[in-house]
C-alpha cells in the first residue's frame, strides 16, 4: 500500500526519469522466477543521484516518524535495502543492521549484521517488493532474534495479490513510496507508454505467469 499519492507520483516519475524502472512490451525481461515481464526495476540507481537519494531518504524518515515513532533500530534487507537503510538510520540517529538473504558460511555465520539489543523495535527498509517472500525472510530472521518488527517500507511495490497475502499471513505492515498502478498512470501521462501499452502492462500485473505465454 502506498503511503501518499503525491509521494507515489513523484517517486514513480524519478524512477522513470533515471531508468531505474524500464518498461518494454516488445522484448520482455526474464525474471529469476521464470516469469517474462515487461518491466525491470533496479532501484540501486537512485543512489547515484544525490537529489533523488535525498528525496527518498526524507520520505522514509517522514513515514517512520509518523507511523513507527517507537522504532529503536533500522534494518536493511540485503542487498538493495542496505545503503538506503543506512542513510535513513543516520537521519533518524538510530542504530542500523542489515539482514543477509542467507546465513554467512564462515566466521560467526551471522544472518543479521550489526548490533541488536533486548527489546529492540525495528523498521525494515527494502528497495523492491514482488511476491514478498525474500523480504519476509528478513522479517522472520529479525523476529527469531527477539526483535519486534513494526513494519516494512519499500521504495517500490508491484502490488501482487500473493504479496498482500504473504504480508497478512506474517502479520507485517507494508508501506511503499510508489506502486505499480501509480507507475503506469505516471508513465502514460508523461508519454513513456501508449494507451495500448498501458492495457498490456496492466494485464501483466493481473496474470504475470500467463503474460509471456500470450505474447
Amino acid at each position: 500500500m502506498i503511503y501518499s499519492k503525491e509521494t507515489a507520483r513523484q517517486t514513480a516519475l524519478y524512477l522513470l526519469q533515471i531508468k531505474a524502472i524500464k518498461l518494454n512490451n516488445t522484448t520482455p525481461f526474464q525474471w529469476a522466477s521464470g516469469w517474462k515481464a515487461p518491466i525491470y526495476c533496479d532501484n540501486r540507481k537512485t543512489l547515484s543521484y544525490p537529489a533523488i537519494r535525498r528525496y527518498l531518504r526524507a520520505q522514509f524518515i517522514h513515514i517512520i516518524r509518523k507511523e513507527y515513532a517507537g522504532a529503536t533500530v533500522v534494518a536493511g534487507v540485503a542487498t538493495g535495502g542496505i545503503a538506503m537503510g543506512a542513510l535513513v538510520a543516520e537521519g533518524l540517529e538510530l542504530p542500523f543492521v542489515y539482514v543477509r538473504s542467507a546465513q554467512k558460511g564462515h566466521g560467526m555465520q551471522n544472518k543479521i549484521e550489526g548490533v541488536l539489543r533486548d527489546g529492540d523495535k525495528a523498521v525494515v527498509i527494502e528497495d523492491l517488493v514482488s511476491t514478498g517472500r525474500s523480504s519476509l525472510t528478513a522479517v522472520r530472521a529479525l523476529k527469531d532474534s527477539g526483535v519486534k518488527v513494526l513494519g516494512m517500507i519499500s521504495i517500490f511495490d508491484y502490488g501482487f495479490d500473493t504479496a498482500v497475502q504473504n504480508f497478512l499471513d506474517e502479520q507485517c505492515d507494508l508501506l511503499s513510496l510508489a506502486d505499480y498502478d501509480t507507475l503506469l498512470t505516471q508513465a502514460h501521462y508523461e508519454g513513456y507508454i501508449t494507451s495500448r501499452e498501458l492495457g498490456s502492462l496492466g494485464y501483466w500485473r493481473k496474470a504475470p505467469e500467463k503474460w509471456g505465454v500470450d505474447q
